[in-house]
Order: structure tokens, then sequence, then C-alpha cells
């Protein structure tokens, strides 16, 4: 099998890795959701094991090589940690979720800014590689599990409670990680209604995903229903890109930073039941060319969708791709007084 050393010489070295393209001053909501062209440089750290020469040392050390299957691909910037903690203001005291740890070169960030870090890994080899590096610190721990199949909340409300009966002013926690791409969309809508333990979600997703999350723009053919969750419960912000050569194996795209700010429950838009409110965008979208009145026909009849839409101040031949969250919840209400 292929080993990480024998790729070594594949790899441009690391001054040679692009750093990430960072949004410059955010004078707008609009400013905030899409990239700019400000540089930041990966300043050298005398001394200290870069992530890239780490990284393939850590991988060799157990005989692994990338398993795409998991979605594994591991940053080698160590410029990129350092700014995904920023986005998160990751300080003394906090604690953090990380899902995939890998070699933990984020972790390695996040504990010497001061956090606690639970780390959820399914690789086994990577649980055993990240409890061997960081054995001699209790800031860590690190649970061999599927993220998208444990209960995280289980895991992480006693380590707050505990916080609490220490006196520490902690209230919720944040969750910073690289995300493996394959399971982004499933992570995010486990984490986004969960404003009540984590403040903050801070991911580093496929370009193309980034985009489409935080975008606003409708009338485009990317305009989903995931649109509608991520709004209703959080404000998503794209932060910067990532190229794709700064990650081992290289993928296929290039990468970007989303901030998730969770919103809590008082700040939810106003619906009886969320359940029933996204049954109805699902089958909004579901007929994605159709008007609403013939799309959501099983609902009520098409007349009495066209009364609700123009109580909703919305055109009576309206489209799902044509609606914001607010106008979805309006139309929701007025449905559910029919």
């Amino acid at each position: 099998m292929t080993t990480a050393v024998q790729l070594f010489h594949s790899l441009p070295p690391i001054a040679s890795l692009p750093t990430a393209t960072v949004p410059a001053a955010k004078s707008s909501a609009r400013a905030r959701n899409q990239p700019a062209s400000l540089h930041v440089v990966c300043a050298s750290r005398k001394g200290r094991d870069d992530d890239y020469h780490a990284t393939l040392k850590a991988l060799n050390s157990k005989g692994r090589f990338p398993r795409k299957s998991l979605g594994q691909h591991y940053m080698l910037n160590p410029e990129i940690n350092e700014q995904l903690a920023r986005a998160a203001n990751v300080e003394e005291g906090d604690v953090v979720l990380e899902i995939g740890p890998g070699t933990g070169s984020l972790t390695n960030v996040l504990i010497n800014s001061g956090a606690t870090v639970l780390a959820i890994e399914k690789d086994p080899h990577m649980v055993d590689l990240v409890r061997e590096r960081f054995e001699t610190t209790d800031k860590f721990k690190v649970l061999q599990e599927d993220f998208v199949k444990c209960h995280i909340r289980s895991h992480i409300s006693p380590i707050l409670e505990n916080r609490k009966a220490l006196n520490v002013s902690l209230i919720r926690a944040k969750v910073v990680s690289n995300l493996p791409f394959n399971i982004s969309t499933d992570v995010i809508k486990l984490l986004l209604p969960m404003g009540d333990i984590f403040s903050e979600v801070v991911l580093l997703l496929q370009e193309e995903t980034a985009v489409r999350l935080v975008e606003l723009s409708l009338r485009t053919s990317e305009y989903r229903p995931i649109n509608i969750f991520v709004n209703f419960y959080s404000e998503p912000e794209y932060n910067f890109r990532v190229p794709r050569t700064n990650f081992f194996p290289q993928p296929n795209v290039d990468a970007a930073v989303v901030t998730f700010r969770l919103k809590q429950a008082p700040d939810y838009p106003s619906v009886a039941s969320t359940k029933s409110f996204f049954s109805m965008v699902h089958s909004a979208f579901n007929g994605k060319r159709k008007m609403l009145r013939r799309s959501l026909q099983h609902i009520c009849p098409s007349n009495e969708i066209e009364r609700a839409l123009g109580d909703a101040g919305l055109p009576t031949t309206s489209r799902p791709e044509e609606l914001t969250l607010d106008d979805f919840v309006k139309l929701y209400n007025m449905i559910a007084k029919v």
C-alpha cells in the first residue's frame, strides 16, 4: 500500500502552499457573503513543527493513507487552522466540538488557544493517533463514533453542566471543524437546530457548498430547502476561500470556511410547528417548476392556496424559488388559518 512518505515528494513545499483568500472590510451583509481578494501571508514559526511535515509524519507513523470512503483530506497549511480558530473567536475556557480531527493539527491550535476540545472521529486509527498525541493534556477527549449517528447532545451537555457547577461563565459551546465534504450537509442539519448548546458553528466546506448556503439570491437553480433551513436556524457568513492545494491528498475542488451563528429558540421565525413548516417547504420545492398553488394543493385546494398567497402579499403565480424565508413563514401561517 502507498504510504504518506512515498507521496511526500509529489507535494509542494510548505513555502509554496497558497494561503486562504479572506474578505476585506465587511461594510454590509452582502459584502460578508462574498469572497474578496485580500491575501494573508502564512508566516513561518521557528522551532515549531508545521502541519505539512507533522501531518505526513503522523500518517506514516501509523502506516496510514487517507481513505476516500471517509472523505479524508488533511490540512497542510497551519495558517488556515489558525484562521479557523479565529473565525470562531476561540479563547481561554471555551468548549469546542471538533468533527474528524484527523492527525490533530487543528486540534492543537484549539487547545493552544485555551479551549477544551471534544473530538468525534470515525476512523479508529486516527482515534489512536490523536489520543496518543494529546495524552498529556486534560483539555482533550476523543470519541470513536460516526458523528451523523451519535447523540452529540448527550456528550456536550454534561461538559456544559459541569462548567456551570464550577461557576464558569461559559453558556454555550462552539463547533470548529475541517469536515469531510461527504457529510457536510448531514452535519449542518444536525447542528444548526442546537442553538441552545452551541453559539457558533465554523466549518470548512466545499466552496460550491459554502457559497450556495450563504448566497441569498432567489430565482436560481441552487436555491433549495437547505437555504431556508440554514437561515431559519442561523446567520451564515462566508469567511474565506481555501485553495485545494492546501490539502493532502488534494481534492478536486477548493474549499471555504463558513461561520453559522446559531439562533436560540425565541429568535426562530414564528411558526406553530417547525416539522410541518419544513414539510411544506420541501413539498413546495418538490415541484420547483410548478406554481405553489399546484405543488401545495395536497395541503389544501388551489383556490385556498391562492388566497393564502394573496393574504401574505405574494403573487398568486408564485414559485418556490421566488420566496424568501420570511415569505415562506407568512405563507405557512396564512395556510394554517385556512
